[in-house]
């Protein structure tokens, strides 16, 4: 079994109070039976002012080299004032007098990213689409205010578009803390403390712009709409005609006589909305094919009582040695087919439909995760992982089937699962789900942070907990208390206060995992909240970040212990790219070799698939390359016992699950 390398001190921190009570009503009950900054990026570090390979080939451009203040004037100068001054690579307004200051170049619609670190009590500004007909910049370009929030003097704090827009709660957000009776603050603040650098990201674009400040999406606009006129109208800035009227002008950072510095300035301007930069190598051609075009699901009709058209959403796909495939859908079942083309009939081996919660009420719910155990073969034995809804608040249940002896061709009780582990979810998103075994003999776990935004209860931090986390566990053994046995080399089983199940945490709803069939490296995809979506390859005792990063990036106002130690991803890309990533496995089969040893990953949103070569001797990945640019929904990856590629989208029988195959 895989030993036990050195792994980052835990961080155990304490929640708030006013969590505190809500907390104590959270059981984890084990019973006695059972997922744009720079389009992408890998793993190679990016130096302080600089662009990495992946933002080169999307587009993007610095404004600031860390070095000279080229590309830079005061407003209405021909020149920069010298008491903008360039210190340890960052641009500091530094004296009284420096005045407000604007790039040489314009810019219709665009991605600006920044960080800026603002002095105790102080004040700033970044202003878009400014132009020189008035006498100051904020008369013509909307203004993102930059404030020390807790010292400072204006009631418009940082992030806001200042007299226009502030923070707002999203409404699935609303509902999800109604609904679990656990209430965050009304306007949202992602903001860092004075001395500390904040990261803003602006997006221009003709159909929408928004604003992310640390990650977090505070708003979104469309300048020259009913409602950015009427807002206008009501604010101060209705007296002046030129106010928010161009459509392209100067970047400006404002001079409000206080110390403020900003490092990291970068834009990508582009087009139109379908401008859309994909940083690929190049593509690899294959074809994608209906795999098993006559099937038919047992037992799941094709349209509901009244008429309309059912769909099945097949969410795990994975072969034995005997020839068959299985296939578990959202819904609640599982079910069997031989693994040739022509197969016909797909036989419903068990029925979960009962007590597994519907997931057209939340749709990240279901049954999510299958799994057959590595000796299937010979003991039948195969694990299953789902939301139940027998209780209030959801529950994730791993549990464990077994098929008759000599009698696979029989429908499983649903009555006779063996439950392992039972976990309380306190929201109905991000419960991930996903099971593998790794070659090891022991059971992966991969589960979400327990849901809502921004991980409110800081469950992916907390080793007291086992959301946000990837577990490991030895379903062939039991102990006294538990119907599994935690194996000795788990990093955390000697840690004081943390769950011995925890393999690696930090992380925020990772869909899916699984493990390269040569390497054993186990490798897990983590859907992103509002910037990044990011591919992990999982070690030992890792912590990889969430929430207080996303991707590469530091994610919202909390404080990491001094001991923190995250771990970067392999790579990531960004949500003009896509919204939601679906992981994939590094491909070992034979039919495209092309194909081999690159990892698969898609998009469910947006429709795009990708290959990954990553290189575990550097850490470094190699290549990134494109198979489909859209269309492809892909709701879950899945392979067969020789190791050939399969997913899976929404749709009904044989629609649902295509073989990728040499290009013809």
């Amino acid at each position: 079994m895989a030993g036990n390398p050195q792994i980052p001190q835990p961080h155990l921190r304490p929640r708030a109070d006013a969590l505190t009570g809500y907390l104590r009503n959270i059981s984890i009950t084990i019973l006695c039976s059972l997922p744009c900054l720079h389009a992408a990026s890998g793993s190679d570090s990016v130096s302080l002012n600089r662009l990495s390979k992946a933002e080169k080939r999307a587009g993007w451009q610095l404004l600031f080299d860390g070095s000279t203040t080229d590309g830079w004037r005061n407003f209405r100068q021909k020149s920069l004032s010298d008491r903008w001054r360039v210190e340890d690579g960052t641009l500091v307004r530094a004296h009284d007098g420096a005045g407000d200051i604007i790039t040489d170049d314009q810019f219709e619609n665009f991605e600006l990213t920044l960080e800026y670190k603002i002095s105790p009590g102080g004040n700033s500004g970044l202003m878009f689409h400014v132009t020189e007909q008035e006498s100051a910049p904020w008369m013509t370009g909307p203004e993102i205010q930059i404030l020390d929030n807790e010292h400072g003097h204006d009631p418009q704090l940082t992030g806001w578009l200042y007299g226009l827009y502030q923070p707002k709660k999203p409404k699935w957000v609303l509902l999800e803390e109604q609904a679990s009776r656990l209430l965050t603050p009304t306007i949202p603040d992602s903001s860092r403390p004075a001395g500390e650098w904040n990261r803003i990201y602006l997006r221009i674009g003709p159909e929408q712009g928004e604003l992310l400040l640390n990650g977090l999406r505070y708003y979104s606009f469309k300048k020259g709409s009913p409602d950015w006129n009427k807002r206008v109208a009501e604010s101060k800035f209705a007296a002046y005609p030129h106010f928010g009227n161009a459509r392209r002008g100067h970047i400006a950072l404002q001079d409000h006589g206080d110390r403020v510095a900003f490092r990291n300035i970068k834009i990508r301007p582009f087009r139109d909305e379908a401008d859309i930069h994909n940083p690929i190598d190049g593509r690899i051609d294959v074809d994608r094919i209906p795999a098993f075009s006559q099937l038919e699901f047992e037992d799941l009709d094709g349209e509901t009582a009244e008429g309309k058209v059912q769909n099945v959403r097949p969410i795990a796909l994975c072969g034995d040695t005997l020839g068959n495939l299985f296939v578990a859908t959202q819904g609640g079942t599982v079910h069997r087919f031989k693994n040739t083309p022509d197969a016909t009939t797909a036989r419903l081996v068990l029925d979960l439909r009962t007590i597994v919660s519907d997931r057209k009420k939340a749709n990240e719910q279901g049954l999510l995760g299958l799994a057959l155990h590595p000796d299937f073969a010979k003991n039948g034995r195969f694990f299953v992982c789902y939301t139940s809804t027998d209780d209030e608040p959801c529950r994730t249940i791993v549990s464990q089937f077994e098929f008759p002896p000599n009698g696979q061709a029989h429908r499983i009780d649903p009555s006779s699962q063996k439950v392992l582990l039972t976990i309380s979810q306190p929201f109905s998103n991000h419960n991930g789900g996903s099971l593998a075994f790794g070659p090891d003999g022991y059971l992966y776990v991969g589960l979400g942070d327990g849901g809502s935004q921004r991980d409110p209860l800081g469950n992916a931090q907390n080793l007291g907990t086992l959301l946000g986390s990837i577990l490991r566990l030895d379903v062939d053994h039991s102990s006294s208390e538990k119907p599994y046995a935690i194996p000795a080399d788990n990093p955390f089983v000697n840690t004081p206060g943390a769950r011995g199940e925890i393999f690696a945490y930090g992380l925020r709803n990772v869909w899916q995992i699984s493990f390269d069939r040569d390497t054993g490296q186990l490798w897990a995809a983590d859907v992103g909240q509002d910037q990044w979506e990011e591919i992990d390859v999982i070690r030992s005792g890792g912590n990889y970040g969430w929430n207080h990063r996303e991707g590469f990036a530091a994610f919202g106002n909390a404080t990491a212990s001094e001991n923190a130690n995250f771990l970067d991803p392999v790579w990531q890309y960004d949500r003009r790219l896509g919204r939601s990533i679906t992981g994939g496995f590094v491909y070992r089969g034979s039919n495209i070799p092309e194909l081999f040893g690159y990892y698969l990953y898609a998009d469910y949103v947006l429709g795009r698939m990708w290959a990954l070569k990553y290189d575990a001797k550097t850490g470094l990945v190699i290549k990134n390359m494109g198979i489909a640019d859209g269309g492809l929904p892909v709701l879950a990856f899945g392979q067969d016992d020789a190791g050939e590629a399969y997913y899976m989208v929404e749709g009904t029988g044989g629609g649902t699950i295509f073989r990728l195959t040499p290009k013809k």
